[in-house]
């Protein structure tokens, strides 16, 4: 069995991930891990962030000359802005006198980094989490809700992606089906080896012509000072049939996955396959047929059920669509309350981004190699990537001679 976590503040030291359970001989370097982080980074809509706070990763533990090692693997993703934060967000006591100085530009603007944030942002954890926690500011909460600590979970991704590829040949790619209003058209699901062109396209879309009408939303939503919401997809290819169970709610594939997918800030809806146009059709159009081919094997006419029936893989390619609100922080702030005056106000303000699209695609797709890693454990699991790839093996011959 696979376990993760995360820690760490948005604009504290550094992110640590750490994760459990991974077997010996998965082949990794940080080269990997730095990779897929900078992939996190592209896309259009982005804010001013992304170009001037670099990813500084390493291996704390779990690997050794290339190889994991089976031990616990920790990974540090440090802070490159540290230095500018490390009063406002020092572990230790500060003398309060320290949060009235600027931070080294001579601008009393600067201040403001220290100030108390007491204006909660509709649509954030702010107000929640001030409450819940007994907090006396919004500082503490933003910091751990920002989408910054998704930089952790891309690393953990990756090395899930890693267990998936070279123990079962399982393949994921992520691509931007929908910007606001505007959806991409044709039903063709992106390969593997479509990665590249994603990687190079500005909203994350294969068609140029589509990708252009994103940007142009992207546009619109920032020079109004808004920001724009969208959909991505999720296709995992190779997925073996029988990963996930029916027997029981915890182990349904397909609510491991929502609820991995729905982890993810400002995503607020989870499909699989077709769920939502399945609830507008009769059960003779929604569901795959079970035939067989030429060569005598079982196969499906479709693929509506997306990858996944009774909380189990069937063999076809799993997809999974998250919806992702606009951001919640926005140039023109939307009312709100200070909490320490009790008057109205307007939501405070930090840095963003127009749109988060292009990385929320990947980020789903970290989420979805875990939750598809630690499910082949199920069916796999071993101590080695050749006791794994052995185990596998056999249960698919099986699975084969059945078909």
């Amino acid at each position: 069995m696979l376990t993760w976590m995360t820690a760490g503040e948005s604009h504290g030291p550094a992110l640590v991930a750490v994760i459990d359970g991974v077997p010996s001989g998965v082949e990794m370097s940080t080269a990997d891990l730095e990779g897929a982080l900078a992939r996190r980074r592209l896309g259009y809509g982005r804010g001013a962030r992304q170009s001037f706070e670099q990813d500084e990763v390493r291996i704390l533990s779990g690997v050794r000359h290339g190889y994991t090692i089976g031990s616990p693997i920790a990974v540090e993703i440090a802070n490159s802005e540290w230095p500018k934060w490390e009063t406002v967000m020092a572990a230790d006591p500060v003398d309060p006198a320290d949060l009235l100085i600027d931070a080294g530009k001579g601008d009393e603007r600067e201040i403001a980094r220290n100030r108390p944030l007491t204006c909660p942002r509709p649509g954030h954890a702010d107000l929640a989490g001030m409450l819940s926690y007994d907090l006396p500011e919004v500082r503490p909460v933003l910091e751990r809700a920002s989408a910054r600590e998704t930089a952790a979970r891309v690393a953990l991704g990756a090395i899930a992606e890693a267990i998936l590829k070279q123990v079962g040949g399982i393949e994921l790619v992520a691509h931007v089906v929908a910007v606001g209003p505007v959806h991409a058209e044709g039903t063709a699901l992106p390969r593997p080896c479509d990665t590249a062109r994603l990687d190079a396209a500005r909203m994350r879309a294969l068609d140029p012509s589509t990708d252009q009408l994103f940007v142009e939303r992207v546009d619109e939503a920032k020079a109004q000072g808004d920001t724009i919401g969208g959909v991505v997809e999720v296709v995992a290819w190779g997925v073996p049939i029988g990963l996930g169970s029916h027997v029981s709610a915890a182990r349904r594939l397909d609510a491991r996955i929502a609820q991995a997918i729905m982890s993810i800030q400002s995503v607020k809806g989870v499909e699989i396959g077709d769920g939502f146009a399945q609830a507008s059709v009769l059960g003779s159009q929604a569901h795959d047929e079970i035939v067989k081919n030429a060569e005598g094997t079982l196969c499906r006419l479709s693929n509506r059920a997306g990858g996944i029936e009774g909380g189990t893989s069937n063999g076809e390619a799993i997809v999974v669509r998250a919806a992702f609100k606009p951001i919640s922080t926005l140039v023109h702030a939307l009312r709100s309350v200070d909490l320490a005056t009790g008057e109205e106000a307007r939501g405070l303000h930090q840095r963003s981004d127009t749109c988060q699209l292009v990385p929320g695609a990947l980020i789903a797709q970290a989420e979805l190699a875990l939750v598809l890693a630690d499910a082949l454990f199920a069916h796999a699991g071993g101590r080695s990537v050749a006791e794994m790839k052995r185990n596998l093996e056999a249960y698919v011959k099986r699975v084969a001679e059945r078909i």
